[in-house]
């Protein structure tokens, strides 16, 4: 058993602001002018030619996206090894053994270091389980593409975070597959590898034996060490004051896609409450779901308390970290209040979802107006000002294409 095909690339093309999707990796590096997603996306465009039509501007879509059924979930029983309950890796496993595809292109861990991701072409279900887990850093998921082709696989399905489905459905109709089923998780407020290395350090005196991390929906960090122990740090007592400037790179500062509004189907944990959280967006995630049978337990996604202090907060605070400024610490005695009071009345459910895409989405403002100011009026579409708005922020003059105007009024 492996973990699949690890292909070796070029060298990426030097760009501004990238993730390293892959795409400047491959044979037409120019390719990058079309389909990133840090020029100018059209989200309204490539929803009504993936979906079959845009995001409605109320409701939870103006925050998650198109929808056609949304679901708080959980794989019965829970595969060892996932970072939840396995369900996106579990989605590609069943289209393998269905032959609904050929191949399946994700990440696996690299071999000297299982926290950095290596992209991977695996053709045989049983090497999925290789697939499960997270990892932090940045990986050119899109270079395999045309490996892929190469070698013959006609039917694909892709597994990445949102800057990475942009761009392959940018370029898909050109690519040559046959079929591409798409596999979304939500932006994984991505940073360098050694970076997470440094984040490790830390929060541990022993960072070499962490095998788990999670920031989950109750307000704790949750870490698994290789003695089988466990250890929950609440958010507020995370020590993300001592961060350098740096550690989140600009782009996944600006992400205008947290909930990965271009898959067929997205699978995260923020209304999940302890368990997974799914979005279906057409027909095809439809099809993932229902091959899946009595294998997952459903339920509707709950939702309490309110989010607009939370929001309010955090955008009060961005203002000053993109400007430069200090935070505002909270008192060591407040933290360990707060860190009780927050998982009992903060937002949870689908109120804990809609914050976290506000958050985003005025943080990306902010930090764009401090770093690339001209890049906003291209890059900034509708729904991330729409989502910003409740909280003061508007586009200025000159931060907002005329076509854009409109359809945010």
């Amino acid at each position: 058993m492996t973990a699949g095909q690890t292909p070796q690339f070029r060298d990426p093309a030097p760009r501004g602001l990238c993730t390293d999707c892959g795409v400047s990796r491959m044979a037409d590096p120019s390719a990058c002018g079309k389909a990133c997603q840090f020029i100018k996306p059209d989200y309204p465009g490539s929803e009504a030619t993936i979906h079959g039509r845009a995001a409605k501007s109320d409701g939870d879509e103006r925050f998650f996206g198109v929808t056609q059924a949304m679901y708080r979930a959980a794989l019965t029983p829970a595969r060892a090894g996932a970072q939840w309950t396995g369900l996106t890796t579990r989605f590609a496993e069943r289209l393998l053994e269905t032959g609904a595809v050929d191949a399946v292109l994700t990440m696996v861990p690299d071999k000297a270091d299982k926290w950095r991701p290596r992209p991977a072409i695996i053709t045989d279900p049983a090497d999925m389980q290789h697939a499960r887990g997270m990892r932090m850093g940045y990986a050119p998921l899109l270079a395999l593409l045309e490996p892929a082709l190469a070698a013959g696989h006609r039917k694909i399905a892709v597994i990445g975070i949102p800057c990475q489905i942009y761009a392959l459905r940018a370029m898909e109709a050109e690519l040559g597959f046959d079929r591409i089923y798409v596999i979304g998780t939500p932006c994984s407020d991505n940073t360098t590898t050694e970076n997470f290395h440094s984040f490790l350090a830390r929060l541990t005196n022993a960072p070499e034996t962490v095998t788990y991390l999670e920031f989950r929906a109750d307000y704790h960090v949750e870490l698994r060490f290789t003695d089988g122990s466990q250890r929950l740090i609440p958010f507020l007592k995370l020590p993300l004051s001592d961060l350098p400037p740096d550690f989140f790179p600009t782009t996944c500062r600006t992400c205008v896609d947290y909930t990965n509004r271009l898959a067929d189907i997205t699978v995260g944990y923020m209304a999940g409450e302890g368990d997974q959280w799914l979005i279906i967006r057409n027909d095809r995630g439809a099809e993932m779901l229902q091959s899946l049978g009595d294998e997952v337990t459903l339920s509707p996604p709950g939702s309490r308390g309110k989010r607009a202090g939370s929001v309010q907060g955090f955008v009060e605070n961005t203002k000053l970290a993109a400007g430069g400024l200090p935070l505002r610490r909270m008192p060591n005695w407040l933290r360990g209040v707060m860190g009780w009071l927050m998982p009992r009345i903060g937002p949870r459910g689908l109120e804990f979802a809609r914050a976290r895409v506000e958050m985003k989405a005025s943080e990306t403002i902010l930090h764009l107006r401090r770093e690339e100011p001209a890049k906003i009026k291209n890059m900034v579409p509708a729904h991330v000002w729409n989502l910003a708005r409740p909280y003061g922020l508007e586009p200025a003059s000159g931060e907002q294409i005329k076509d854009d105007q409109s359809e945010s009024a």
